[in-house]
């Protein structure tokens, strides 16, 4: 070897001993990166069980104050929950603190924060048990519960500023290993330059990832907190259909006894009673449609109501019910309609329309006491995917809008936001249910639609009901009147009715026979088709779909298919999936909701005969 080859490799030698000095420097630093992004998810991690520990004590003083003021054990659920999961939840924090003795001392004393808010709670709850509300209700008004929970939140925000301190210096470790491993990596670029060129690549790729999953968390954090209230909402919507799906077949049978005995009664009358007779019963059967249109309302709020879709015209509906409108409201309001001309077709259920339009109407009225304006607008809008985004439950699209602005006094946003919470309402004890705008937000829900409102205190409220655009066949139906005399029936034409409840058959069958028609009537689907056997020409099946043993839709399914010409009625307090799949009754079918009235029945008998 030459001289000069040898001064020709001494740099060259030198630039690889550099070269792997400075590769196994930037393995170290890319460890010391790994290991330091690792400690900042641990540190998320940990924050993140912190949040969990206090939505769970939060859950469950929820829980026990919903129990001490409704005595309703359904209210106990998040109590008992929290109870259950809660010490898993604290072995969990103390396991991933383990590192930190100040964290640890922090878990102990949070452990024991912790028992005695739920020792509190479970007292107050046992009080209750025990026949004691009044007792636990005083105890839940007192300063102790309120300084239980101080402590445990004190103690909450202490870990949570340790874990903050520990993450803005893990941050920082991170920040520092990084910009080392980019010094690292450009030394090496400068002694080779295709390893430079491929170092600063993969460095490059390095840090974008780690930028990238930085920004995930970011927005993961952004999208924990904007979705809180619609999982809340979501919750309480559900709390509530599991509530009304329970009692809502029961209850609606009950009503319909009730409907139905007070409308033959009203009809047995003969004027000779004394006067105060009739109001007697005009007035039960007030209180009893009241009665039905609760239940309706909560079932709508659940998004568990049968829609009967129809394809509409809006301009059209809007300007049938004005006239009602200004009826209703009497004549300090000024109710003024706006036809948008081309106004997109909508596929939705008119007669919950006209119900939403009202009860958005009425509420306006009850914010211009002393008389104003109310504007009913029709339109076309698109919501772009940025809107959409922005709510979650909004799909992308071309939307049809009714829109209700009143001059009112408008409301504050923390009205605005517990606006469709169910029986929540500004107005006084006795004046309303807190139902209205929870009715139509479940309604608007379960049309795919959307519901937003703008308000100004002092200037009014608008508020805007969306409906998806139908772009299907032209088959645009206009909303019939409802018929003035009742249409009665003819002996030869018969009907069997299937009831598996003794008294709201008997109501139904004396009511059918008091329109005129022919009835027989079974207890069950078997005995159902034993009288379709041995009774020839039965024009109409009238059942109910909730049955034991064989359910109204798969009697009329036997049934059909050996009486092809049969008609067939279905009636139902409540049902989930036997007619109606996702809250749309199935085309082609015939319902008539629990509880009706001999008007209702009489009319939807002889429009299915007819049909």
């Amino acid at each position: 070897m030459t001289r000069r080859s040898a001064q020709a490799l001494f740099p060259l030698a030198i630039g690889f001993f550099v070269l792997i000095v400075s590769a196994c420097v930037s393995i170290w630093l890319s460890e010391r990166q790994e290991t330091a992004t690792s400690w900042v998810r641990h540190t998320l991690e940990v924050e993140n069980r912190l949040n969990v520990v206090r939505r769970l004590v939060l859950d469950a003083e929820s829980g026990q104050r919903g129990f001490l003021l409704s005595e309703r054990a359904a209210y106990l659920q998040p109590y008992e929950a929290a109870t259950e999961r809660l010490p898993t939840e604290l072995e969990a924090l103390q396991l991933a603190t383990g590192d930190n003795p100040v964290q640890q001392a922090n878990v102990r004393a949070l452990k024991q924060a912790a028992q005695t808010k739920l020792y509190e709670l479970g007292g107050s709850i046992e009080l209750v048990r025990l026949g004691r509300p009044a007792e636990a209700v005083a105890v839940m008004r007192t300063d102790v519960g309120r300084r239980y929970m101080l402590r445990f939140v004190t103690i909450l925000e202490r870990m949570a500023a340790e874990e903050d301190r520990l993450l803005a210096l893990r941050t920082a470790s991170a920040g520092w290993a990084t910009i080392a491993s980019r010094a690292a990596l450009l030394l090496s670029a400068c002694l080779v330059v295709w390893l430079a060129i491929f170092s600063v690549r993969e460095g490059a790729r390095r840090v974008q990832a780690l930028e990238i999953t930085n920004e995930r968390l970011r927005q993961e954090a952004l999208a924990r907190q904007s979705a809180q209230s619609e999982v809340r909402q979501l919750q309480k919507m559900e709390a509530v259909g599991q509530l009304t799906g329970g009692i809502a077949h029961d209850f609606n049978n009950m009503l319909a006894i009730i409907i139905g005995s007070l409308d033959m009664a009203r009809r047995r009358l003969t004027g000779q009673e004394h006067p105060k007779v009739a109001k007697f019963i005009d007035s039960a059967i007030d209180g009893a449609e009241r009665a039905a249109t609760l239940t309706s309302r909560l079932l709508a709020f659940s998004r568990r109501q049968p829609l009967e879709p129809k394809v509409l015209d809006c301009n059209k509906l809007v300007a049938g019910i004005s006239e009602m409108l200004r009826r209703t409201l009497g004549e300090r309001i000024e109710v003024e309609t706006v036809l948008a001309g081309g106004l997109w077709r909508v596929c939705a259920d008119p007669a919950q329309i006209e119900s939403a339009l009202l009860n958005l109407a009425v509420n306006a009225r009850d914010a211009m006491p002393g008389g104003g304006k109310l504007t009913i607008e029709t339109g076309n809008a698109e919501l772009d995917d940025a809107y959409a985004r922005a709510h979650e439950e909004v799909t992308a699209g071309h939307y049809t809008v009714l829109s209700i602005s009143d001059t009112g006094s408008g409301m504050t946003r923390e009205i605005m936001e517990r606006a469709f919470d169910p029986f929540y309402t500004t107005k006084g004890v006795g004046k309303g249910t807190g139902l209205g705008l929870s009715q139509v937000f479940g309604f608007l829900k379960q049309s795919s639609g959307h519901i937003k409102i703008y308000s100004e205190i002092g200037h009014g409220t608008t508020v805007k009901l969306y409906f998806p655009r139908y772009v299907g066949k032209d088959d645009t139906q206009d909303v019939a009147a409802a018929p003035e005399q009742t249409p009665l029936g003819d002996p030869d034409e018969i009907i069997l009715v299937v009831e598996d409840e003794a008294a709201v058959r008997k109501v139904s069958v004396d009511a059918l026979r008091e329109l005129g028609y022919t009835v027989i009537h079974a207890s069950d689907g078997f005995q159902a088709l034993d009288k379709l056997s041995a009774h020839h020409g039965v024009k109409l099946l009238f059942t109910d779909i909730m049955m034991p043993g064989m359910t109204g839709r798969q009697l009329a399914d036997k049934a059909l298919a050996d009486h092809p010409e049969l008609k067939v009625l279905y009636t139902t307090g409540y049902t989930r999936n036997a007619i109606v799949h996702n809250g749309m009754v199935d085309y082609g079918v015939a319902l008539l909701q629990k509880p009706f009235a001999l008007q209702s029945l009489a009319q939807k008998v002889r429009d299915v005969l007819n049909s």
